[in-house]
């Protein structure tokens, strides 16, 4: 595990395992209904994958305070957003997803509210980074109370923001030395494995079908079946759970070097690019073939790879870098 000055083998493997989630989930997504294990797997994944991800973002944002910080997220993280808004419009267009062509701003498409979601999470370390571990504590109060504002929801992604910026602040607030010593300790791995095994079963044995939008935390509790006094407390516990899968996830990662490590460092391309692949496929395929997908896991699982291999390739990286970086260098 390397300090964040130089390039971690660690976190890259644990980006490409991620990003890999993050696509197996958006192609099991609309299949996941009628199909158990596949709900298992998809509310399993959906309730650790993107914490670990803004884990990580908030992990590399240490340097927020070097002159310059602030330009460099316009240009490298709302600039992008702004440009794939408008790009995913007029493919949602075309497709026939959408009736008349429109370029709303202020609603991110899709999986798109991460990126103004993570702009806002720079902007906000301005505040919080001074408090300190106070500050988290004022974190999670602000995540769980945006949930009973009733208007939270997709909206410059608000509520999303603030549910879970908690997970980018304790990235933020962690060093190279506390981190290793939670995921490298003697028992870490064994641990994690129990970890993830009892994460899985629990969701296989009693998951809720109705409880999923708790996991995209995109919307208010009254929006989630009713509000009750209580919700705070549930998404509190969630937050504990969702820490505790996500360190015993980061204690199955290895540190080596392997050929799909590269991946990890384009992870941003393969988020961006992989949604028209999907969506695509979900336009053009019958609703026969997708149910004839849904019982095919092997299939499933290759082709979310073979999007994540192709997608995070130098070759698309190269073509297509003056959109994602804003550069033409």
């Amino acid at each position: 595990m390397a300090a964040t000055s130089k390039r971690s083998k660690f976190f890259d493997n644990a980006k490409f395992i991620l990003i890999f989630l993050v696509v197996f989930g958006h192609i099991i997504s609309p299949l996941k209904e009628q199909d158990g294990i596949l709900f298992t797997l998809y509310t399993g994944i959906f309730l650790f994958h993107m914490p670990a991800f803004i884990l990580i973002s908030g992990y590399f944002a240490k340097g927020y305070r070097k002159k310059g910080y602030l330009k460099k997220s316009v240009k490298k993280i709302l600039i992008p957003y702004l440009i794939f808004q408008m790009i995913y419009s007029i493919y949602y267009y075309l497709i026939g997803q959408e009736e008349k062509l429109a370029f709303d701003f202020l609603h991110p498409h899709w999986s798109l509210w991460f990126l103004l979601s993570l702009f806002f999470w720079n902007l906000l370390l301005y505040g919080f980074a001074k408090l300190k571990w106070f500050g988290m504590g004022v974190a999670i109060i602000l995540g769980i109370a945006i949930g009973y504002v009733e208007d939270a929801g997709s909206f410059l992604s608000l509520s999303r923001t603030f549910v879970f910026f908690p997970y980018f602040l304790l990235g933020f607030l962690l060093n190279a030395n506390q981190l290793k010593r939670v995921v490298r300790a003697k028992y870490s791995l064994p641990i994690g494995i129990m970890i993830i095994i009892a994460t899985m079963i629990f969701f296989w044995m009693g998951f809720p079908k109705d409880a999923v939008p708790w996991l995209l935390g995109d919307t208010s509790y009254a929006n989630m079946g009713g509000l009750q006094w209580s919700d705070g407390l549930v998404r509190l516990l969630q937050y504990a759970l969702t820490l505790l899968v996500v360190f015993g996830f980061f204690a199955l990662i290895p540190s080596t070097q392997y050929k799909l490590t590269k991946i990890g460092e384009r992870t941003l391309y393969v988020y961006l690019f992989h949604g028209f692949i999907i969506k695509s496929i979900q336009a053009i395929l019958p609703d026969e073939t997708l149910q004839f997908l849904s019982g095919n896991y092997i299939l499933l699982f290759f082709l979310s790879f073979f999007i994540c291999q192709l997608l995070g390739s130098y070759f698309i990286k190269k073509y297509t870098r003056p959109l994602v970086e804003f550069k033409t260098g």
